[in-house]
């Protein structure tokens, strides 16, 4: 019994330590096998792309961005207009048998164009026929308002006509206004177009040869004193919009029907 009991004590120390050896091997077998799966799992494209690591980098080399606040948009300026009431500041113009005279027609028109344009919100200049100001004078428009005769033997004649600045550097912006104040003003006031009676004192006006070759310009005679006398006295403002509205259509380019144009 003592030595069964000594052989089966000597033998149990040896089983133990082989038991701890294959689990310790166990261990490192499946740490390897988990090791590789993730290393399979998170490979250098995925983990530590080269994107990811210069992102990173980059991130700790910056200085924190300065984010700027958005600029204020600027409103544009208005267009610059000069209106010129014909003969003020000079002479009577015409002058009818009972004393009206084209002067004060003419500054009438050009008052209520002025105050219609800036209401639009323009900037308008109101000039005299000889005003100093048109030495040289910029603007993206410039209209001089004049009348026509009240010579009795005309009283036949009725509508308005219109002439713009050949002297113009940009000859095709000045025939555009030339065919809106035509267009415009017929069509408010449904006075005839006169081109007949078109004379050399419209066409190479003196004003013209003053302003700036840049400004864009025109002269309109509204209408005859004698036989349209009532809308020209009567209803200025109408006479005015019509006006006004032939300068918008030029500023705003306004579509026009193609036989408009002289």
């Amino acid at each position: 019994m003592s030595e069964t009991t000594s052989v089966n004590s000597a033998s149990r120390p040896r089983r133990r330590r082989t038991d701890t050896v294959w689990n310790a091997l166990q261990s490192v077998i499946t740490a390897g096998v988990v090791m590789a799966t993730l290393f399979t799992m998170w490979t250098p494209n995925s983990l530590f792309s080269n994107q990811a690591l210069e992102g990173l980098f980059n991130s700790w080399q910056e200085e924190p961005a300065v984010v700027s606040a958005a600029p204020t948009p600027t409103a544009r300026p208005m267009a610059r207009i000069g209106i010129v009431a014909g003969h003020k500041g000079n002479d009577s113009g015409a002058v009818c048998a009972d004393g009206l005279r084209e002067v004060d027609v003419n500054e009438r028109i050009a008052k209520l164009v002025q105050g219609q344009l800036t209401n639009e919100g323009y900037q308008v200049d109101l000039l005299d026929e000889f005003d100093p100001d048109l030495t040289g004078y910029q603007a993206a428009v410039l209209v001089s308002i004049h009348n026509d005769t009240c010579d009795p033997q005309f009283e036949h004649l009725t509508g308005y006509k219109v002439a713009a600045a050949k002297s113009s550097a940009y000859p095709e912006k000045a025939r555009r206004l030339e065919a809106c104040l035509i267009t415009r003003y017929g069509e408010l006031t449904g006075l005839p177009y006169h081109a007949d009676t078109i004379t050399a004192d419209m066409t190479d006006y003196h004003t013209f040869r003053e302003i700036h070759t840049d400004t864009t310009a025109a002269i309109i005679e509204t209408g005859f004193l004698l036989s349209d006398r009532q809308i020209l006295t009567e209803q200025p403002d109408r006479v005015a919009a019509g006006i006004t509205a032939g300068v918008l259509c030029y500023i705003r380019n306004e579509s026009l029907p193609t036989d408009a144009v002289p």
